[in-house]
């Protein structure tokens, strides 16, 4: 019988997707997972999340966590301009590191007023030197870094990747997709808050799926595929609404995009397409279609119909979770059934857990996290330039 090994984990941010992950941690099996320290600076939040998910203590210092022996992995769930110098630091102390989407961004120089006006060529810059200096600790470091892209592990594009790859089927088209209504978060608007719009915000889902399932493509079949271009365009599209007709929407974008779209180009002639929006109503709206040249595959994240819902009125729903993003449960509803597993959090950590255990290579990695970002700042500098970048 193979032996049951632990790892210990430090949690650094106590916010939302610090729940994401806490559900996420419960369900994993095969290996035993110690949940220590849960950090941030503000004690009252982490207090919460240990009490709701059992970590042993909490603190607000991040040097006292990486100084603790016993702390295998540092999971990192704080917004992402913290997520670089975080990541370093945890891998120059010798942890393994998790780290939330998106990898990093441009979010401005000190005292940058409307950063979301600076050109997009110089952010592209930044941020490839950014990553470079993280994939240079990581490389020195000998230790892991698993990219919590959960649409890699979401079911239904993992059951899309195992039929590709048995097939070896080649990929012709994919299009992803992640709208919703807009952020209730006060950073969705200002660039410097979440280094862009809806496009890094949402679509680096649905992006980073696709590089991914081109990746298994490209596995199967012996070959060797890249990202050849980027062509992309993104906007306001609420600018044209009277304060009236706002009033269903929570997009609020300052110096940030509302909409926007990505066309890659890879290098074998084949393309995907990324949309992302903060201004479709009726629930959050996630999925990755594939089309093969012997099959098709329809990856629907959310919603689903495993469970249709319809009620006259609200009585006794109020701690009944149904949908992401929708104001009221009146009427027909597609529910949300074993969302966490659905939309990958507990396949991301069952397999970042097994990796560290047993020394294994996760499904999201680095690599991932580094051409996310690579081809997000790219679309970004393209949809300013109105041209095709090409690499």
């Amino acid at each position: 019988m193979k032996e049951t090994r632990t790892v210990t984990v430090g949690t650094l941010g106590a916010g939302y997707a610090a729940r994401l992950h806490g559900n996420g941690y419960m369900k994993v099996s095969g290996v035993n997972v110690r949940l220590k320290t849960i950090c941030d600076i503000q004690a009252p939040l982490a207090e919460k999340v240990k009490e709701q998910y059992g970590y042993e203590q909490i603190c607000t210092d991040y040097d006292e966590m990486l100084a603790d022996p016993e702390i295998d992995v540092v999971d990192i769930v704080t917004p992402p301009f913290n997520h670089i110098d975080m990541a370093v630091k945890a891998l120059q102390a010798g942890k393994h590191v998790i780290c939330e989407k998106p990898l990093t961004g441009y979010f401005g120089e000190k005292g940058e007023e409307n950063v979301g006006f600076t050109a997009k060529a110089k952010m592209y810059k930044e941020v490839l030197t950014s990553m470079v200096r993280l994939k240079k600790v990581v490389e020195e470091s000998g230790k892991k870094f698993l990219y919590a892209e959960n649409f890699v592990y979401a079911t239904p594009v993992q059951k899309a990747a195992e039929i590709v790859r048995a097939k070896k089927s080649k990929i012709l088209f994919m299009k992803g997709e992640e709208s919703l209504k807009g952020s209730s978060s006060p950073l969705a608007g200002k660039w410097n808050g979440t280094g862009g719009g809806t496009l890094i915000r949402t679509g680096t889902h649905p992006l980073s799926g696709m590089l991914w399932l081109k990746q298994q493509e490209a596995d199967a079949r012996g070959e060797k595929i890249t990202v050849q271009s980027v062509f992309a365009d993104c906007g306001k599209t609420t600018e044209c609404l009277t304060e009236y007709e706002h009033r269903h929407i929570a997009a609020r974008p300052e110096d940030v995009e509302d909409f926007g779209v990505i066309v890659i180009t890879f290098s074998d002639g084949s393309k995907c397409m990324t949309i992302a929006s903060d201004t479709v109503l009726g629930g959050t709206k996630n999925y990755i279609e594939v089309y093969c040249n012997d099959n098709a595959l329809m990856c629907n994240i959310t919603p689903t119909d495993i469970l249709n819902t319809y009620f006259l009125d609200e009585e006794g729903m109020d701690d009944v979770y149904i949908s992401e993003m929708l104001p009221a449960k009146l009427g027909w509803n597609k529910a949300f059934v074993s969302d966490e597993i659905i939309r990958g959090y507990m396949g991301e950590l069952q397999d970042f857990m097994e990796t560290i255990a047993y020394d294994r290579v996760p499904s999201s990695d680095f690599d991932l996290a580094y051409e996310s970002m690579k081809v997000m700042y790219a679309a970004y500098q393209s949809a300013e330039e109105g041209r095709r970048i090409d690499f």
